[in-house]
């Protein structure tokens, strides 16, 4: 069975298509007005293990706000459509990256309900990396984990550069993502829960 979606999303602000596969090999193909944003968003392909495709285009000349914080709800409703009832899955998972001087954790539960914590402080307040708003990575998961429907929680534990913070955050990310999302044998395609559902 493929875990797959593939979305389309228009509107005044963006438009965006994207397509999705949870066992994939890391093939990607990402394309937004953002060069460092693409370079995230390849990071957690890559290092997710996922078949990314990302074809995205919004009011830049505004703010590029609209368009990263909708990539963001079309990655997590993706996320949410090939998962489906999410039967077989590990469900929890946590990875803490490192990048030189920077330690960053994620953890994630693809539990049905939408929660955001951002424990990263005032590390990126401010700043920018290669005309990317920092703080716009902030938005991007927030918007993922209301429309995955996902525990999603960061914690910065140190860090100074803020190129090397995002990309730890992203990394952590795709690899908490790839082992929450890993189907466990034992369960016999059962849904990982006491409700006996993770969808309502």
């Amino acid at each position: 069975m493929s875990r797959s979606a593939q979305i389309a999303r228009e509107t005044k602000e963006t438009q965006i298509e994207l397509r999705l596969e949870i066992d994939g090999t890391g093939q990607r193909d990402i394309k937004t007005p953002l060069p460092f944003f693409d370079h995230m968003l390849d990071a957690v392909a890559r290092h997710g293990v996922f078949d990314l495709v990302v074809d995205a285009r919004g009011d830049v000349e505004v703010d590029a706000h609209h368009t990263v914080e909708d990539v963001g709800l079309v990655l997590g409703q993706a996320f949410r459509e090939a998962l489906g009832e999410r039967r077989g899955i590990v469900r929890y998972a946590s990875f803490l990256m490192p990048m030189d001087e920077t330690l960053a954790e994620c953890v994630i539960d693809f539990g049905g309900r939408p929660a955001f914590v951002w424990g990263v402080g005032g590390a990126l307040d401010g700043r920018w990396v290669g005309g990317f708003d920092a703080m716009l990575a902030k938005e991007f998961f927030a918007a993922f984990a209301n429309t995955a429907q996902c525990n999603l929680h960061f914690r910065l534990h140190y860090g100074e550069n803020a190129h090397h913070i995002i990309e730890a955050l992203f990394k952590a990310f795709a690899r908490a993502a790839d082992a929450a999302c890993k189907l466990d044998p034992r369960l016999g395609g059962a849904v990982p829960s006491t409700k006996g559902t993770l969808t309502r």
